[in-house]
């Protein structure tokens, strides 16, 4: 192989293309230069055309300053470039008079790290054709255009649009992947005269898992143009590390052969892409096309069609979402009545559950299998009950360890002998407490069509015939159609979030009817209401629950628990009613709101929700709740409140009550909540309480918030919490007929 060849390839070899070091491709694509700074912002590597566009050649410029090389103005701006974001960040800029094709030229300058090397790439300017002019007011209008999509399909078909204008490519596709990295065209805007692409499938192996990676660190790539002769960097490896210069980064880097020839195996001349990643995985990609000779489209015009494409991918979850609501909207209702009656029939669970068809539409089933202390039930159509056993086995491996439910589209990749019984389950979801308890919904075969762009198979068929072949890139993209068996309808993830709350509400049934209604009483009292706060760096906790009279159970609950980030929720609640009905919805509420805020909802959004969840499943009940999260290392105190009493706030030798409620009570479907803040600084003490502590017939409620107030802030309570806040139980006189609880966070002394 010549030096004017990329140096980190050998042949091009499809056998191993998924090895392929594509990022340490040791060249670049002529359009422009690349220089390669030590931490004295001196020539360690260079492109070998710096001869011809900078008038010195590479191995001359070694050891020189970058001032020296492109004159102190341009390298004036590498420093500030790094400290604006140490990424591809163009800066616009004119190279002085002298030797070399850019001498007294506008060039576009872009800087990265990589590694300890400072890596510089500077690009001519050239005035951009009409459709590459970018200004703020049409990128703000594009992205008005992408925001009024309404659906996927919409959004997609718009940035195709918004990008082939910004572009001027003969072909724009947006390009989205699947569970095994397939990729299906959903959007196409292109010339008329060429053949349509849209809806055509493509194999995983058109793009290898380490391009993919790069597509997520680089958001675009451009091929002016595909006959290019790679430019070399001189030297090859980097003389401090002995190992090529990773290019990930690099807006020149030079591309993998077998990219080149697939592509002109494709009949294009130049292309573009730019990444869609969501929830930081790559979700798709905009793929562009040219096929009328060269295009090398402006830097400017690049970072816009990023920008979009960047814009997109936010956009991309929101849509799909909005494309499901309705199925979400609808298994909500269903799970609602399936619970309703569950809870009103005396029927043992799950004989109830298993006879009611509506556990089949919950998820779009057309088969649900139970097993519980060695007993199966099923409703609908199931296989066998060995395959059964055979598939709660494959699938429970999964599902054991993280709790969740698990599902697979494809049963026979788990287990070839599972393709006989893909008539009625070729699919399967399962969620589980232990190999002697679960629960699986099963789905049949969906015969389909995929139109693929070319045979996904003729790599794998010519290596089977002849190891020694070497293998091309395929040159036939004509469509091509397979009929897919044995896979069902995709399982989507608000189902299984459907089944993870049917589970939930089984559970709170179950304890609900495994005692005796003063039996009962005394467990979920003893279970749900927490007998003391956990024990929390930089913050004191305590907190009382007093049954009401007779040690009846009320409706009253507290909470407690850390989440991911270090804060910590506390929660107080109050459900209307006593007894088994209001200790019932009472765990109900409660177990809600861990799981929200456990979710990474907002207080705010965990207040709407629950609301949502009373009206849904405990119609006719009515609760109220405040729910605060603190950060104990910074004081920061996020609160929102539905119809609860308002906390109060002791600072110093003052106490006062923080603002109302931002809805009111739970239940009722009206207002919405808001999260206030506040930040608490050493001594400062937030106490949280329920209605029984205040309320007293014959008394304003103000009256006794006052008392309440007053005997907060008279009471000592610079050492301990545990006096004070007992004598608060009994600071309002008057006849105590309701349970009431209280707690206090006290923000501790900080080291």
């Amino acid at each position: 192989m010549t030096s004017d060849h990329t140096p980190a390839y050998t042949a091009p070899d499809l056998t191993t293309c998924d090895q392929e070091p594509i990022h340490v491709p040791g060249a670049i694509q002529p359009h422009g230069l690349l220089l390669a700074l030590d931490q004295d912002e001196r020539v360690v590597m260079a492109s070998r055309n710096c001869a011809d566009l900078l008038g010195i050649p590479a191995r001359d410029l070694s050891g020189m300053r970058l001032q020296d090389v492109l004159g102190p103005e341009p390298a004036r701006l590498v420093p500030r470039a790094l400290a604006e974001g140490d990424v591809s960040a163009p800066l616009r800029t004119t190279l002085p008079p002298g030797q070399g094709t850019l001498a007294g030229q506008d060039v576009d300058l872009i800087v990265h790290r990589s590694g300890t090397r400072v890596v510089v790439e500077l690009e001519p300017v050239s005035d951009p054709v009409p459709s590459q002019h970018v200004s703020y007011r049409s990128a703000r209008a594009a992205v008005t255009r992408l925001t009024q999509s309404s659906t996927v399909p919409e959004l997609c078909d718009q940035l195709a649009s918004e990008i082939r204008r910004l572009t001027g490519f003969d072909r724009v596709m947006v390009y989205r992947f699947d569970e095994n990295w397939n990729g299906e065209v959903i959007a196409e805007q292109r010339r008329e005269h060429l053949n349509p692409f849209l809806g055509l499938h493509y194999p995983s192996t058109d793009i290898p898992a380490q391009a993919r990676r790069l597509y997520t660190v680089n958001w675009t790539r451009l091929i002016a143009d595909i006959g290019y002769d790679p430019v070399a960097i001189d030297p090859v490896l980097d003389p401090a590390t002995g190992a090529p210069l990773d290019l990930s980064h690099s807006v020149l880097r030079s591309v993998s052969p077998i990219h080149i020839e697939y592509l002109s195996n494709m009949g294009v001349s130049a292309s573009m892409s730019v990444s869609m990643v969501k929830d930081g995985q790559l979700w798709g990609l905009v793929a562009c096309h040219h096929y009328s000779g060269p295009l090398r489209v402006s830097y400017d015009a690049r970072s816009a069609a990023e920008f979009l494409g960047q814009t997109a991918s936010q956009l991309v979850h929101d849509r799909a979402r909005a494309d499901t609501r309705t199925d979400e909207l609808l298994a909500s209702v269903n799970l609602a009545r399936i619970t309703a009656d569950l809870a009103s029939d005396q029927r043992p669970v799950y004989d109830t559950l298993l006879q009611d068809s509506r556990l089949l539409g919950l998820v779009d089933a057309t088969g649900v299998a139970l097993w519980v202390e060695g007993s199966m039930s099923t409703l609908g159509d199931v296989p066998p009950e060995h395959v059964l056993h055979t598939i709660a086995a494959r699938l429970g491996e999964g599902g054991e360890v993280s709790g969740r439910p698990v599902a697979s589209s494809h049963l026979q990749a788990l287990d070839p002998e599972l393709a006989a019984f893909s008539d009625v389950a070729a699919g399967a979801m399962y969620i589980g407490n232990g190999p002697d308890r679960w629960m699986m919904w099963l789905r049949p075969e969906l015969e389909r069509s995929v139109d693929w762009g070319g045979d996904p198979y003729n790599k794998a068929l010519a290596l089977a015939e002849d190891p020694t072949v070497r293998l091309s890139p395929r040159k036939s993209f004509a469509k091509w159609q397979e009929t897919v068996r044995g896979h069902s309808a995709p399982w989507e993830p608000w189902q299984l979030g459907a089944v993870e709350s049917l589970r939930a509400h089984l559970a709170s049934e179950l304890v609900r009817r495994s005692h005796e209604h003063a039996a009962l009483a005394e467990s979920l009292q003893r279970t749900l209401v927490l007998d003391e706060a956990p024990q929390v760096d930089g913050l004191d906790i305590h907190a009382r629950y007093r049954p009401a009279q007779g040690s009846q159970l009320g409706g009253d609950w507290w909470d407690a628990f850390p989440l991911a980030d270090g804060r910590i929720t506390v929660s107080v609640g109050d459900v209307s009613g006593h007894g088994v009905s209001a200790a019932t919805a009472m765990a109900q509420v409660r177990t809600a709101l861990r799981a929200y805020m456990i979710d990474g909802h907002s207080p705010a959004a965990c207040v709407d929700r629950l609301d949502v969840l009373m009206e849904s499943l405990l119609p006719g009940q009515t609760a109220t709740v405040v729910v605060l999260v603190v950060d104990p290392a910074t004081g920061h105190v996020e609160l929102a409140n539905a119809g609860h009493p308002s906390p109060l706030l002791l600072q110093g030798d003052g106490c006062e009550p923080m603002p109302m409620a931002g809805r009111p009570l739970l239940g009722v479907g009206a207002g919405s909540a808001r999260t206030d803040s506040l930040t608490l600084d050493e001594g400062d003490i937030l106490l949280v309480y329920t209605d029984g502590v205040v309320e007293r017939r014959g008394v304003q409620i103000d009256t006794s918030i006052r008392r309440l107030s007053e005997a907060a802030s008279s009471s000592d309570h610079s050492d301990t919490l545990d006096a004070w806040i007992d004598n608060l139980l009994t600071a309002v006189p008057g006849t105590l007929d309701d349970d009431l609880t209280i707690v206090a966070v006290r923000m501790a002394a900080r080291a």
